[in-house]
Protein backbone atom coordinates (compact mmCIF):
# COMPACT_ATOMS: atom_id res chain seq x y z
CA UNK A 1 0.00 0.00 0.00
CA UNK A 2 1.80 3.36 -0.83
CA UNK A 3 1.26 6.56 1.04
CA UNK A 4 -2.10 8.41 0.26
CA UNK A 5 -1.32 11.97 -1.16
CA UNK A 6 -3.12 14.86 0.59
CA UNK A 7 -3.96 16.91 -1.80
CA UNK A 8 -5.84 19.46 0.55
CA UNK A 9 -3.62 22.87 1.80
CA UNK A 10 -4.30 22.25 5.83
CA UNK A 11 -1.61 20.91 8.13
CA UNK A 12 -0.35 17.36 8.42
CA UNK A 13 -1.66 16.29 11.50
CA UNK A 14 0.45 14.58 14.12
CA UNK A 15 0.28 10.99 15.35
CA UNK A 16 -0.13 12.37 18.62
CA UNK A 17 -3.60 14.45 17.15
CA UNK A 18 -4.97 11.81 15.60
CA UNK A 19 -4.47 9.87 18.69
CA UNK A 20 -6.26 12.28 20.60
CA UNK A 21 -8.90 13.02 18.50
CA UNK A 22 -9.68 9.59 16.78
CA UNK A 23 -8.96 10.56 13.71
CA UNK A 24 -9.70 7.67 11.36
CA UNK A 25 -7.16 8.84 8.99
CA UNK A 26 -3.68 10.84 9.10
CA UNK A 27 -2.97 12.83 5.97
CA UNK A 28 -0.12 11.71 4.84
CA UNK A 29 3.20 14.15 2.98
CA UNK A 30 3.28 14.89 -0.43
CA UNK A 31 4.41 12.55 -3.02
CA UNK A 32 5.76 13.04 -6.59
CA UNK A 33 4.34 11.31 -9.70
CA UNK A 34 7.47 8.66 -8.98
CA UNK A 35 6.45 8.01 -5.54
CA UNK A 36 9.04 9.99 -4.00
CA UNK A 37 8.10 11.52 -0.46
CA UNK A 38 9.12 15.54 0.16
CA UNK A 39 11.90 14.58 2.37
CA UNK A 40 12.22 18.16 4.35
CA UNK A 41 8.81 18.43 5.39
CA UNK A 42 8.55 14.74 6.46
CA UNK A 43 11.59 14.77 8.67
CA UNK A 44 10.21 17.84 10.01
CA UNK A 45 7.41 16.53 11.41
CA UNK A 46 8.50 13.03 12.94
CA UNK A 47 9.66 12.64 16.32
CA UNK A 48 13.22 11.82 17.03
CA UNK A 49 13.60 8.32 15.25
CA UNK A 50 14.24 6.29 18.67
CA UNK A 51 10.73 8.06 19.80
CA UNK A 52 9.25 7.08 16.63
CA UNK A 53 10.85 3.85 16.73
CA UNK A 54 9.65 3.25 20.28
CA UNK A 55 6.16 4.04 19.47
CA UNK A 56 5.86 1.20 16.47
CA UNK A 57 7.10 -1.35 18.75
CA UNK A 58 4.02 -0.49 21.22
CA UNK A 59 1.83 -0.12 18.26
CA UNK A 60 2.89 -3.76 17.05
CA UNK A 61 2.74 -5.54 20.39
CA UNK A 62 -0.87 -3.92 21.19
CA UNK A 63 -1.40 -5.41 17.42
CA UNK A 64 0.03 -8.87 17.72
CA UNK A 65 -3.37 -10.93 19.51
CA UNK A 66 -5.41 -9.38 16.36
CA UNK A 67 -2.75 -10.59 14.41
CA UNK A 68 -2.74 -13.99 16.03
CA UNK A 69 -6.01 -14.57 16.58
CA UNK A 70 -7.11 -13.74 12.68
CA UNK A 71 -3.70 -14.52 10.77
CA UNK A 72 -1.94 -13.25 8.30
CA UNK A 73 -4.80 -13.27 5.20
CA UNK A 74 -7.24 -12.32 7.54
CA UNK A 75 -5.85 -9.10 8.97
CA UNK A 76 -5.65 -5.73 7.45
CA UNK A 77 -4.57 -2.24 9.31
CA UNK A 78 -8.40 -1.52 9.87
CA UNK A 79 -9.10 -5.06 11.28
CA UNK A 80 -6.43 -4.76 13.81
CA UNK A 81 -7.77 -0.99 14.16
CA UNK A 82 -11.34 -2.35 15.43
CA UNK A 83 -9.92 -5.19 17.71
CA UNK A 84 -7.56 -2.35 19.38
CA UNK A 85 -7.92 1.17 21.32
CA UNK A 86 -5.91 2.39 18.04
CA UNK A 87 -7.63 4.30 15.29
CA UNK A 88 -6.61 3.44 11.79
CA UNK A 89 -5.10 6.79 10.89
CA UNK A 90 -2.91 6.12 14.22
CA UNK A 91 -1.84 2.57 12.42
CA UNK A 92 -1.27 4.04 9.03
CA UNK A 93 0.83 6.85 10.53
CA UNK A 94 3.43 4.82 11.65
CA UNK A 95 3.63 1.81 9.39
CA UNK A 96 2.81 1.54 5.68
CA UNK A 97 0.96 -1.27 5.54
CA UNK A 98 0.30 -4.41 6.88
CA UNK A 99 3.51 -6.30 6.25
CA UNK A 100 5.11 -3.16 7.92
CA UNK A 101 3.19 -3.61 11.21
CA UNK A 102 3.29 -7.51 11.14
CA UNK A 103 6.79 -7.71 10.30
CA UNK A 104 7.77 -4.78 13.30
CA UNK A 105 4.89 -6.87 15.81
CA UNK A 106 6.32 -10.56 14.76
CA UNK A 107 10.39 -10.07 14.98
CA UNK A 108 9.69 -8.01 18.25
CA UNK A 109 8.02 -10.86 19.63
CA UNK A 110 10.09 -13.92 18.33
CA UNK A 111 14.01 -11.81 19.19
CA UNK A 112 12.79 -11.76 22.96
CA UNK A 113 11.67 -15.34 22.75
CA UNK A 114 14.97 -16.06 20.79
CA UNK A 115 16.41 -16.18 25.03
CA UNK A 116 13.72 -18.36 26.58
CA UNK A 117 15.80 -21.00 27.09
CA UNK A 118 18.94 -19.34 28.03
CA UNK A 119 18.01 -18.99 31.82
CA UNK A 120 18.14 -22.67 31.84
CA UNK A 121 21.03 -23.30 29.92
CA UNK A 122 23.27 -21.21 32.11
CA UNK A 123 21.82 -22.83 35.54
CA UNK A 124 21.83 -26.95 34.66
CA UNK A 125 24.49 -28.47 36.45
CA UNK A 126 23.88 -31.94 34.75
CA UNK A 127 22.05 -33.13 31.75
CA UNK A 128 19.09 -34.14 33.80
CA UNK A 129 18.19 -30.96 34.84
CA UNK A 130 19.17 -29.13 31.71
CA UNK A 131 16.54 -31.52 29.97
CA UNK A 132 13.69 -31.18 32.77
CA UNK A 133 14.05 -27.11 33.03
CA UNK A 134 14.17 -27.24 28.45
CA UNK A 135 10.73 -29.74 28.32
CA UNK A 136 9.30 -27.58 30.77
CA UNK A 137 9.59 -24.09 29.36
CA UNK A 138 8.81 -26.10 25.93
CA UNK A 139 5.55 -27.63 27.13
CA UNK A 140 4.56 -24.55 29.05
CA UNK A 141 5.09 -22.13 25.51
CA UNK A 142 3.17 -24.27 23.35
CA UNK A 143 -0.22 -24.39 26.39
CA UNK A 144 0.20 -20.85 26.83
CA UNK A 145 1.21 -19.39 24.01
CA UNK A 146 -0.21 -21.05 20.63
CA UNK A 147 -1.88 -18.46 18.63
CA UNK A 148 1.55 -16.76 18.70
CA UNK A 149 3.36 -19.68 17.57
CA UNK A 150 1.23 -20.40 14.98
CA UNK A 151 1.19 -16.70 13.59
CA UNK A 152 5.06 -17.50 13.48
CA UNK A 153 4.64 -20.71 10.99
CA UNK A 154 2.10 -18.59 9.36
CA UNK A 155 4.29 -15.88 8.39
CA UNK A 156 7.49 -18.11 7.85
CA UNK A 157 5.20 -19.81 5.26
CA UNK A 158 4.38 -16.86 3.95
CA UNK A 159 8.19 -15.45 3.56
CA UNK A 160 7.48 -18.50 0.80
CA UNK A 161 5.86 -15.98 -1.72
CA UNK A 162 6.03 -12.69 0.20
CA UNK A 163 9.49 -11.09 -0.58
CA UNK A 164 9.05 -8.64 2.06
CA UNK A 165 9.10 -11.40 5.06
CA UNK A 166 12.41 -12.81 3.33
CA UNK A 167 14.77 -10.55 5.64
CA UNK A 168 13.31 -10.75 8.66
CA UNK A 169 12.04 -14.46 8.38
CA UNK A 170 15.54 -15.61 7.72
CA UNK A 171 17.11 -13.48 10.77
CA UNK A 172 14.91 -14.47 13.25
CA UNK A 173 14.97 -18.70 11.98
CA UNK A 174 18.19 -18.20 12.39
CA UNK A 175 18.69 -16.89 16.24
CA UNK A 176 15.45 -19.00 16.43
CA UNK A 177 18.45 -21.84 15.09
CA UNK A 178 21.09 -20.39 17.31
CA UNK A 179 18.46 -20.71 20.60
CA UNK A 180 18.26 -24.61 19.91
CA UNK A 181 21.99 -24.78 19.70
CA UNK A 182 22.55 -23.42 23.11
CA UNK A 183 20.44 -26.24 24.06
CA UNK A 184 21.59 -28.99 22.59
CA UNK A 185 25.43 -28.28 22.85
CA UNK A 186 24.97 -27.32 26.46
CA UNK A 187 23.43 -30.78 26.50
CA UNK A 188 25.93 -32.92 25.00
CA UNK A 189 28.98 -30.80 27.25
CA UNK A 190 27.11 -31.85 30.44
CA UNK A 191 27.15 -35.46 29.06
CA UNK A 192 30.74 -35.10 27.97
CA UNK A 193 29.86 -35.33 24.65
CA UNK A 194 29.64 -33.62 21.52
CA UNK A 195 26.26 -33.45 19.09
CA UNK A 196 26.46 -35.95 16.51
CA UNK A 197 24.22 -33.38 14.02
CA UNK A 198 24.78 -29.86 12.64
CA UNK A 199 22.92 -26.77 14.24
CA UNK A 200 20.67 -26.45 11.14
CA UNK A 201 19.76 -30.39 11.78
CA UNK A 202 19.12 -30.11 15.34
CA UNK A 203 16.62 -26.92 14.40
CA UNK A 204 14.45 -28.74 12.26
CA UNK A 205 14.09 -31.86 14.04
CA UNK A 206 13.00 -30.11 17.46
CA UNK A 207 11.07 -27.02 15.26
CA UNK A 208 9.12 -29.83 12.64
CA UNK A 209 8.24 -32.16 16.53
CA UNK A 210 6.83 -28.34 18.18
CA UNK A 211 4.76 -27.49 15.02
CA UNK A 212 3.39 -31.34 14.25
CA UNK A 213 2.44 -31.43 17.84
CA UNK A 214 1.46 -27.19 17.76
CA UNK A 215 -1.35 -28.25 14.73
CA UNK A 216 -2.50 -31.15 17.29
CA UNK A 217 -2.63 -29.08 20.30
CA UNK A 218 -4.74 -26.20 19.06
CA UNK A 219 -6.92 -28.89 17.19
CA UNK A 220 -8.12 -29.96 20.56
CA UNK A 221 -5.75 -32.74 21.42
CA UNK A 222 -5.69 -33.51 24.80
CA UNK A 223 -2.34 -35.31 25.13
CA UNK A 224 -0.27 -33.42 22.29
CA UNK A 225 1.94 -31.49 24.94
CA UNK A 226 2.63 -34.55 26.91
CA UNK A 227 3.62 -36.26 23.18
CA UNK A 228 5.83 -33.51 22.48
CA UNK A 229 7.90 -33.76 25.69
CA UNK A 230 8.11 -37.42 25.27
CA UNK A 231 9.31 -37.48 21.79
CA UNK A 232 11.66 -34.21 22.42
CA UNK A 233 13.27 -35.84 25.74
CA UNK A 234 14.01 -39.22 23.78
CA UNK A 235 15.41 -37.67 20.62
CA UNK A 236 18.05 -35.16 22.77
CA UNK A 237 20.10 -37.80 23.65
CA UNK A 238 20.53 -39.36 20.05
CA UNK A 239 21.43 -36.04 18.86
CA UNK A 240 24.03 -35.35 21.68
Amino acid sequence: MMPTPDHGHGPEISPQAAENKGFTSVPRPLTSTSGATAPRARRAKLPPADKFELRRVELAEAALATLADLGYARTSLREIAQHSEFSHGVLHYYFTDKLDLIGCSIRHYKINCATRYDEVVASARTPEALIAGFLEKLGGTMRNEPQMHCLWYDLRAQALFEKAFREDVADIDQRLQDMVWRVVSRYAELRGSQPHVTPAAAYALLDGLFQKYLLRHVSGDPDAVAEMITEVSGLLPLIA
